[in-house]
C-alpha cells in the first residue's frame, strides 16, 4: 500500500538507527462514514519513526473526506520537506489512489494536519516488516502480508465488480484501491484484465467477481491484513 520517497540517501534500512524520537499522535473514537466513494481519488502522507523494538513505525494520514487530493497540491508535495516539518526521520507520499468500495466507516480517527497546504487526517498505523527494502522494485517487495492498525469497515455494494487475489493457502484479498503510482493510465475499465499484466507468484491467482449480496470487510481486533501487487494496488484480507 506504500510508496517510499525520501531525501535520505543512506536508505530506509538505516532510518531506525539514525533517528531516536517518535512524532506524537492523538487518536479519537469518533465514527465517520463516507458514502459513494467508488473511484474517488485520495492520497496518503505517511510519517516514519523508529518503534520501541527497533522496527520502523508508520503513521498514516489520508485525504479522504477532506479533499480529492488535488493534482496541483499533490504534485507540489516534497517528502523530505514534509518529514522535516513534522520532525520525523522520513515521509512517504502514497498516491494518488482510487477507492473501489462503495462505503467506508471509520471508528478510530485522529487529528487533521495540513501538509504543505494539503489537509489529511490520521487514520492508521503500521509496523514496517524488518528487512523490507521499500526502495526495491523487485518481486520480494510485493504480495507480502502487512498488518495495519485501524478500525474500519469497507462495504462493496451487491451487483458491482470486485477484484480479488487468492494466495496459495486459499486466502482471499479484495482490492481496496487501484493506484496511479506506477501507471497513471490505470482506470476502472482496465481492472478486469489485470491478470494479464501482473507477474503473480506461484500459487497466486487474480479474478473478477460480482457479489450477489453486499460484501462487508471489517478489521479484526483492530488489525487489517493488506498486500500490494507490483502496480501498487492494495488488497485487504477477507476474514470470517
Amino acid at each position: 500500500m506504500l510508496t517510499a520517497q525520501s531525501g535520505d540517501e543512506r536508505g530506509w534500512r538505516e532510518v531506525g538507527q539514525t533517528f531516536g524520537r517518535e512524532f506524537p499522535m492523538s487518536t479519537t473514537h469518533e465514527t465517520r462514514q463516507l458514502d459513494e466513494v467508488r473511484n474517488a481519488r485520495y492520497g496518503e502522507i505517511i510519517l516514519i519513526s523508529p518503534g520501541e523494538r527497533g522496527e520502523l513505525r508508520a503513521e498514516v494520514y489520508n485525504t479522504m473526506g477532506l479533499n480529492d487530493c488535488p493534482p496541483e497540491k499533490w504534485s507540489a508535495l516534497d517528502a523530505g520537506s514534509v518529514a522535516r516539518e513534522a520532525e520525523v526521520p522520513a515521509a512517504w507520499l502514497n498516491g494518488p489512489r482510487f477507492w473501489l468500495m462503495d462505503r467506508i466507516t471509520v471508528s478510530r480517527v485522529g487529528d487533521i494536519h495540513s501538509f504543505q497546504g494539503l489537509e489529511a487526517r490520521r487514520v492508521a498505523a503500521l509496523e514496517i516488516p524488518a528487512g523490507l527494502d521499500l526502495n526495491s522494485r523487485g518481486s520480494e517487495r510485493f504480495y507480502k502480508d502487512v498488518v495495519i492498525d485501524r478500525d474500519t469497515e469497507w462495504l462493496f455494494a451487491a451487483g458491482k465488480p470486485v477484484y480479488q487475489l487468492r494466495d496459495p493457502d486459499g486466502r482471499t484479498y479484495v482490492m481496496q484501491a487501484y493506484s496511479h503510482i506506477v501507471d497513471d493510465t490505470l482506470d476502472l475499465d482496465a481492472l478486469a484484465g489485470l491478470a494479464d499484466r501482473l507477474h503473480l507468484p506461484d500459487g497466486w491467482t487474480y479474478r473478477e467477481d460480482t457479489p450477489a449480496h453486499d460484501l462487508s470487510l471489517r478489521t479484526v481486533t483492530g488489525e487489517a491484513h493488506v498486500v500490494q501487487d507490483e502496480l501498487e494496488n492494495t488488497y485487504m484480507l477477507v476474514t470470517q
